[in-house]
């Protein structure tokens, strides 16, 4: 008797669940929402680049590039969306020649030299203008 009061017990239990389980499935079916850096359609996002800083021989800290590029025309940014991974590779490139030569621990970077130099990469990669380079962020961490 005490096993069938447990068992009779445990299913009210469960079937009190019932209900609550499937508004959870409702909810999950629900499109969840996109998170967006600007309302702008011509805007995409390109993940940050970091670059190591050589300083005596050793790495002295990180050069990190937050950045973007604005396509207006709608063909051309479908031909950008399909080679980001093309043009990020050549901004890696680029950046990581740019911060051995140029970037310094001590030192600002300059920021108008790192937007015409990735502006430069985009539009020999796409061969054509078009679009712009619009810079996030430049940020230089020094390791001690």
């Amino acid at each position: 008797m005490g096993r069938t009061r447990l068992a009779l017990g445990l299913t009210a239990v469960l079937l009190a669940a019932l209900p609550a389980r499937a508004a959870d499935d409702d909810d999950k079916s629900k499109k969840k929402p996109e998170h967006k850096v600007t309302q702008s359609e011509s805007y995409l996002e390109v993940d940050p680049i970091y670059t190591t800083i050589v300083s005596n021989n050793r790495a002295g800290g990180m050069l990190m590039v937050g950045m973007g590029l604005d396509v207006p025309d709608p063909a051309l940014r479908d031909e950008v969306t399909r080679s980001l991974p093309v043009l990020r590779d050549a901004y890696v490139r680029n950046l990581m020649a740019f911060t051995s030569s140029s970037v310094r621990t001590d030192a600002q970077p300059d920021v108008g030299m790192i937007a015409d130099r990735l502006q430069d990469v985009t539009d020999r990669a796409l061969k054509k203008k078009g679009v712009k380079v619009l810079l996030a962020q430049v940020a230089l961490r020094v390791t001690n």
